[in-house]
C-alpha cells in the first residue's frame, strides 16, 4: 500500500513540502486516541533478542532513524511507534538558521536516492533542548551537533561546546558532524589536527561531568584509506565512544537521474556499497576497537544485515524509510530474529 498508493501520491509534490506536510499530519494523528496502539501493533517488534548494549546504553533494537529526518526534535516520541530503537535529532547548531536557499532537496527516483543541500536548517539548540525536555517515552535520543554557517572554522569548537552543554541533560549520546558537504569548509574539520583538537576538547568537557555521555563522530564516505586510518588514530587518542559511517557523498558515479547535476549530499542506494566498504575497513583495521553505527543505502533487510556483517553494531535508515516506508523497520527486525 505504501509504495503503490502513499508514496506514489507524495512523490508528485515537492519533497521538502511533503516532509513538512507529513510531519504536521503525523503530529496531529498521534494526538488521537488509539493511534499509537494501532501503529505499534502494526510496526513494532518487541523481543529481548533484538536488544543491543553499547557504550552503556540499552537499545531495544538496532534500527535507528538517522539525523536529518527529525532535525528539530518534533516527532521523536511518535517514531518509537514505528519500531525504531533510537532516533537521532539534528544537526543542531547554537543559533537558529534557515539553511541554504530553496529548492534544496531533490528525489532521484531512478536511482532510489536523494540529493540535499539543506545547510543545517534548524530551530537552534535552545528550542530543540526545550522540546527534548518534554520527552514522553524511553526512546534513546542522539544529539547530532554542528556549527553555524557564519562561524569560522577556527572558532568551530565554541559552537560544538555550546550545543554539547545545552543538550547534555536531554540526549543519551552525541554525534559530532563535521562531514556534511552543505556547510562551506565544514569538511576541512575532518583533517587530523583540527578534528583531534575538537574531539579532545569535547571529551575533556565530557569527563568533567558527574556522568559522561558517549560521543561519536560522523564521517563522510569520501575519505581516503589514509584518512580513515587517521580517524582510527584519533579515536585511540581522544577515546570517544565510536563512529557513524557514513554521511552523504559528493560522488555522482553511475547515476541515471538528470538531477545528478544538483550540488549537495547524495544519499540512498548509490552510497550503499561505499558506506559498507568504510565500515568494513574501520572494523578490520582497528580490530573492532570501537562501536560503529552503519548508515547509507539501507533499503532492505538484506542491506541492513550486510552492514552488520561488515562490522556495524547498530544501523540507521533515512532515504530507505522514504522509499520503502515504515514497514522497512519491521522487516529488518524480523530478519534479525
Amino acid at each position: 500500500m505504501y509504495k503503490s498508493i502513499i508514496r506514489k501520491t507524495l512523490f508528485k509534490f515537492d519533497p521538502e513540502d511533503v516532509h513538512h506536510f507529513t510531519f504536521s499530519m503525523l503530529k496531529n494523528l498521534f494526538k488521537l486516541p488509539l493511534t499509537g496502539n494501532i501503529t505499534r501493533s502494526k510496526f513494532r517488534i518487541e523481543n529481548k533478542k533484538l536488544e543491543r548494549n553499547l557504550f552503556g546504553l540499552t537499545f531495544k533494537n538496532p534500527v535507528g532513524l538517522a539525523a536529518g529526518f527529525d532535525k528539530n526534535a518534533v516527532l521523536f516520541d511518535e517514531f518509537k511507534n514505528y519500531g525504531f530503537g533510537f532516533v537521532e535529532v539534528g544537526t543542531v547548531t547554537p543559533k537558529p538558521q534557515s539553511g541554504n536557499p530553496k529548492k534544496r532537496l531533490f528525489r532521484l527516483i531512478e536511482d532510489e536516492a536523494i540529493i540535499n543541500r539543506m545547510g543545517f536548517n534548524n530551530d537552534g539548540v535552545k528550542i530543540i533542548a526545550e522540546r527534548l525536555r518534554k520527552r514522553k517515552t524511553d526512546i534513546i535520543i542522539g544529539g547530532n551537533i554542528g556549527k553555524n554557517k557564519v562561524t569560522p572554522n577556527e572558532n568551530a569548537v565554541d559552537d560544538y561546546l555550546i550545543c554539547f552543554h545545552e543538550l547534555f541533560d536531554v540526549v543519551d549520546y552525541f554525534v559530532v558532524n563535521v562531514s556534511s558537504p552543505n556547510t562551506p569548509n565544514l569538511r576541512e574539520l575532518q583533517d587530523k589536527k583540527p578534528l583531534t583538537e575538537l574531539l579532545q576538547t569535547l571529551q575533556d568537557e565530557n569527563n568533567k561531568k558527574e556522568s559522561s555521555k558517549p560521543i561519536l563522530l560522523k564521517i563522510a564516505p569520501d575519505l581516503t584509506d589514509n584518512q580513515l586510518l587517521d580517524i582510527i588514530d584519533i579515536i585511540k587518542i581522544t577515546k570517544i565512544a565510536g563512529i557513524i559511517a557514513t554521511n552523504t557523498t559528493i560522488s555522482r558515479e553511475n547515476l541515471k537521474s538528470d538531477k545528478k547535476v544538483e550540488t549537495g549530499g547524495l544519499s540512498g542506494k548509490p552510497v550503499k556499497e561505499r558506506s559498507t566498504e568504510v565500515i568494513r575497513f574501520l572494523a578490520e583495521k582497528s580490530n573492532k576497537a570501537f562501536p560503529i553505527i552503519g548508515v547509507g543505502g539501507i533499503h532492505s533487510a538484506e542491506d541492513a544485515i550486510e552492514k552488520l556483517e561488515a562490522g556495524a553494531d547498530l544501523i540507521q535508515i533515512f532515504t530507505g524509510f522514504i522509499y520503502e516506508g515504515p514497514e522497512l523497520v519491521k522487516r529488518i527486525n524480523k530478519a534479525l530474529l
